[in-house]
């Protein structure tokens, strides 16, 4: 046995279990336990995690732009960075919230921090000197027009029947 055999997620391939003696009380135990745990990380593995850094995002092009919306719950403005080169985005945020709470017959101490950094790769074309930025119910979204070259190269193509 190896040491990979006791942890579930530690395995690439989902072999089979190996088989048991049902007599041997350490063997049942270990087979049990590996139940236990690959049902555990089946289920939890599924959830967002508040403080994950895993923040939703939507690109979309519209009409003489891009947008990009990136969901920060949480956090304040003062606490987002935004910068833009030439062909990527970057956003930056971090929170860090404390609460400390002292009354007759009890004392609460609760502590929350996240961290957000993404990078976003921009089409061609898209002028970032007069990008824009608006944050409203922890949501960013950041409106980057595109130039009139990259519009002007737009060309719609007619789909026809066969």
């Amino acid at each position: 046995m190896q040491i990979k055999d006791l942890i579930p997620w530690a395995r690439k391939d989902q072999a089979p279990e190996p088989k048991t003696d049902d007599n041997n009380p350490i063997a049942t135990l270990q087979r049990d336990m590996n139940r236990v745990f690959e049902n555990f990380w089946n289920r939890v593995g599924d959830l967002d995690w508040p403080w994950s850094g895993d923040a939703k995002s939507d690109v979309v092009e519209t009409e003489g732009a891009v947008e990009v919306s990136i969901e920060l719950p949480g956090m304040d403005m003062k606490d987002i960075e935004v910068t833009v080169t030439d062909d990527m985005l970057t956003i930056k945020g971090e929170k860090k919230i404390e609460r400390q709470e002292e009354k007759k017959g009890y004392y609460l101490s609760e502590r929350s921090y996240g961290a957000v950094y993404r990078t976003i790769p921009l089409p061609p074309g898209v002028d970032g000197e007069k990008a824009e930025a608006s944050f409203k119910n922890g949501v960013l979204t950041i409106r980057l027009p595109q130039t009139p070259e990259a519009q002007a190269k737009v060309k719609r193509i007619e789909v026809k029947n066969a």
